[in-house]
């Protein structure tokens, strides 16, 4: 069964390796190509990530950078990787081609300067997240003490991605700022997130957010994340489809995908360790849910999202 991901962050540990590891087979790399091509990844959406710790002044350079590896070493590279530049192009993708999105976790590295954005989505930016886990110009994140919502910058960074038809990604927002984009974001999804009442790791969604997602047709691509799944040492896949599971009695079936949060993570679900692995999911969601159901999951739920927000 083709999968859609969301998320992964294979364009941060290629360019922290500074050019070492190679996208195509690099066992570092959790979601390779030889390892997307076995796990039937269809469509793989890949993060500009910049570590808090870059100074300011070098962070757009460092995103530009990650780009750079994404034409070069992903897209140009490899002819049977297609870039999608609007999400209907995926329904173009020939059979042995895999479509790769870029995204933009957090927006650190443009200020307050929405040009840099704008930019950013010429080159092929088509999802963006306000912040990481702390503040920044925007928008407090997840794990920020003071727990605020959007600036008035922020708000413009929400009404810019509107009227560019970009996602507006909530996964790392603290709840104010979740509430925020709410009241603004046509087009808003959690690309990396799961359900609070499962595990209460401060990145995870409360019901009333997750259930605000869905009634706006919006999505929540559960995370591969252990910490975001259970709070134990060896965590399993029927561990992480009891969020799905949660999600669905909120009203979710059509709205649940997936974001692994592949090479951003230094802990793994046994039995999918890496992209490689996914089918295993797929088989033991089958146990549960009708095929159209778990297609739904696998992509198909994305797909109809973003045809009916005509993006």
């Amino acid at each position: 069964m083709n999968i859609i991901d969301l998320h992964c962050d294979i364009l941060w540990k290629l360019w922290e390796s500074k050019g070492k590891l190679r996208f195509n087979d690099s066992p570092e790399l959790d979601a390779n190509k030889e390892r997307l091509k076995k796990g039937n990844v269809k469509v793989q959406c890949f993060a500009v990530f910049i570590p808090p710790e870059i100074k300011t002044t070098e962070q757009f350079q460092s995103a530009l950078e990650q780009i750079n590896y994404y034409y070069t070493e992903i897209l140009e590279n490899n002819p049977d990787i297609i870039q999608i530049r609007c999400w209907k192009d995926i329904l173009d993708l020939k059979p042995g081609q895999t479509g790769a999105v870029l995204t933009l976790e957090g927006i650190d590295c443009i200020g307050n300067d929405l040009q840099k954005l704008s930019l950013l989505n010429h080159m092929g930016v088509r999802s963006t997240g306000l912040t990481w886990n702390y503040a920044n110009l925007a928008a407090d994140g997840a794990e920020e003490p003071r727990g605020a919502g959007l600036t008035t910058f922020g708000k413009q960074v929400v009404r810019f991605n509107n009227q560019r038809k970009m996602l507006t990604d909530v996964s790392h927002l603290s709840e104010r700022s979740f509430w925020d984009v709410m009241d603004l974001a046509d087009y808003p999804i959690a690309s990396h997130s799961n359900a609070k009442a499962l595990c209460s790791h401060p990145r995870n969604l409360k019901d009333r957010q997750a259930e605000a997602l869905f009634e706006k047709n919006g999505m929540v691509h559960v995370v591969f994340f252990p910490e975001f799944i259970a709070e134990k040492e060896i965590v399993t896949i029927p561990d992480l489809i009891k969020h799905i599971d949660h999600f669905c009695s909120l009203g979710g079936v059509r709205h649940i995908g997936f974001g692994s949060d592949f090479d951003g993570i230094d802990r793994h679900i046994a039995g999918l360790e890496n992209a490689s692995k996914y089918q295993n999911l797929i088989n033991e969601l089958l146990k549960y849910y009708s095929e159209d159901q778990v297609r739904g999951f696998a992509g198909q739920n994305f797909l109809e999202t973003v045809s009916n927000w005509k993006i």
